[in-house]
Order: C-alpha cells, then sequence, then structure tokens
C-alpha cells in the first residue's frame, strides 16, 4: 500500500514538473516572438523611411545641392552655407566638450573622493543626460547669447551644443576609465609613478577608444539636433558662410526643416536629398566610432 502511494506522489510530482516545464517553454515562446515581432516592426518602420527618402531625394542630390546657396526657387535651392555651418560648429563642439568631458570623468573617478558631495554631482550628470534639448536651447539664449553678448553666432551655437552633450560626454568617459583593471594602475603605483602620471601613461591610453567612440556619438546626436539652435537665434534662410566665431550660421537640420515647411511640393524633394547627406555624415562618423573601438580596443 505504502508503495503505491509512494508511486502515485512520484507521478504527481513529474506531472507537476513537466507542467511547470511546458509553462516556462509556452512563456519563452512567446515572449521571444514578441521581441521578433518588435524588432521587425523597427526594422520595417526604418526601411520605409530610407526607401521613402531615396526615392524622394536621389533626383536632386548632385553637384549642384552641395555648391550651391539657400534659394527661393527649389531649382536653384543647395544646402552649402548649412553644411559650412555645420563643420563649424561642430569644430567648436568638439573640443570643448571633450575637454570639459574628459577632465570631469578623470576627475570624478581618479581624483574625487566617494562622498555625498560626489554622488550628487554624478546623479545631477545622469539626470542632465535626459534633459530635453530645448532646455540647453534656453539655457544657451539666457548665457551665452544675451548675458554673454555673444549673439547668434557659432561660438554661441557651439558652446550651447557643447552643453547639451556634455552628460552624455562624461558618463560614457567615466564607463571607459572604469573598465581598466585595476592592476594597471597598482603596478604603475608601484613603480613609483604618481597619480597624475598613472592616469596619464596607464589609464588614459587604456581607455582612449571607449572615450572616442562615446564622443563621437555624441556629436552625432548634436549634428542632428534643432530645438537648441532654433531657440538662441540660428538663422533658417542664409546665403553666405560663416566667416568666424561671431559670424551667423545655420545648419542641415534647420535648412531642412525650413525646407520641410514650404508649401511647393519642390522643396520636400531637396529636403529629401538634404536628409541623404545629414544620414551620410552620421553613418560616416558612428562607422569611425565602431572603427576605433575594434581597432585600438584592447582586451585585458
Amino acid at each position: 500500500m505504502k508503495v503505491a502511494e509512494q508511486e502515485a506522489l512520484n507521478k504527481s510530482e513529474r506531472v507537476g514538473k513537466t507542467a511547470k516545464l511546458s509553462g516556462r517553454q509556452l512563456k519563452n515562446k512567446i515572449f521571444k516572438w514578441l521581441f521578433i515581432g518588435a524588432t521587425g516592426f523597427s526594422i520595417l518602420m526604418l526601411l520605409i523611411l530610407i526607401i521613402r527618402i531615396l526615392t524622394q531625394g536621389l533626383g536632386y542630390l548632385d553637384w549642384d545641392l552641395l555648391s550651391s546657396y539657400a534659394s527661393r526657387n527649389p531649382e536653384d535651392a543647395g544646402i552649402l552655407s548649412a553644411f559650412v555651418g555645420t563643420i563649424w560648429l561642430m569644430g567648436v563642439t568638439a573640443p570643448i566638450s571633450f575637454i570639459l568631458g574628459v577632465g570631469t570623468a578623470i576627475y570624478l573617478e581618479e581624483y574625487a573622493g566617494k562622498n555625498r558631495f560626489t554622488a550628487l554631482i554624478q546623479m545631477n550628470i545622469s539626470n542632465l543626460a535626459g534633459v530635453p534639448s530645448v532646455v540647453f536651447g534656453l539655457l544657451g539664449l539666457t548665457i551665452f547669447v544675451r548675458e554673454m553678448s555673444l549673439g547668434r553666432s557659432v561660438i554661441a551655437g557651439g558652446l550651447t551644443m557643447a552643453l547639451l552633450i556634455l552628460p552624455i560626454i562624461v558618463v560614457a568617459s567615466q564607463e571607459a576609465i572604469r573598465s581598466v583593471p585595476n592592476n594597471l594602475k597598482e603596478a604603475s603605483y608601484a613603480m613609483g609613478a604618481s597619480n597624475w602620471q598613472t592616469v596619464y601613461r596607464v589609464v588614459l591610453p587604456a581607455a582612449i577608444p571607449g572615450i572616442l567612440t562615446g564622443n563621437i556619438l555624441a556629436l552625432s546626436r548634436a549634428i542632428g539636433e534643432t530645438a537648441p539652435l532654433i531657440m538662441i537665434g540660428a538663422l533658417t534662410y542664409i546665403a553666405f558662410l560663416p566667416e568666424g566665431l561671431l559670424s551667423q550660421f545655420t545648419v542641415m537640420p534647420i535648412q531642412i526643416f525650413n525646407w520641410t515647411s514650404r508649401p511647393q511640393e519642390e522643396f520636400h524633394l531637396v529636403a529629401a536629398s538634404g536628409i541623404i547627406i545629414l544620414l551620410l555624415m552620421l553613418l560616416i562618423m558612428n562607422s569611425v566610432a565602431v572603427w576605433i573601438r575594434n581597432k585600438f580596443q584592447r582586451r585585458f
């Protein structure tokens, strides 16, 4: 009798385990196809967007588009001033954001003590990375355009965009510095190196691939931003090239926005051509970031 009861108990336990296993497998399949569906939908939308832009913009994509200024006629409209203005803007944004961002990351990781004040700074930097870009535009308008009297200039736009991407660069640089093994730094200290010598000769060379990748991706975001530059008063129509840091300017996203707001259908096609050029710039920058990461990243 006891043997029969034990067998029945074992059988019920096996049935219960089989049911649980079947339930887990079912949930796994459901979530698997859910994630596949989400990925497929995202890729489909991206393909539709790219195909639509290519079909509309390839007809207007030629050398005249790159070598001509903005015009009231879609046949004569070009993106030269916006293209050069974008290069000027990135020429200001890149060094300022790199120096401030990497310097902040080095201080927080290698010099600052682990206390409440440091934790407060770290929390604020992380929160700033999620602040809407228009808020940075208002900040740039108040500080750089009005208080510092820089006007609607390249330097004001570059400083504003540097503030926008600064939190991203700080966080990315911190993660790159943290990835350096501690035994490398300890070996440097054991050889008699100072803290700065260790940072300069050991930490930075090992972390520079991750730092550069984060900087390039942050600059890629800055190239596509429009709201902060509109807030500081970047021009929507310009028929000259910037001559210096205090010159007025426009950038490609603003020029594209200006074309899409026109009622003429031809301007929309020109805007699609401008989008293709902007996407090519972003693709090149992101490809360079991936190449730097794969080329120079060390395996410890």
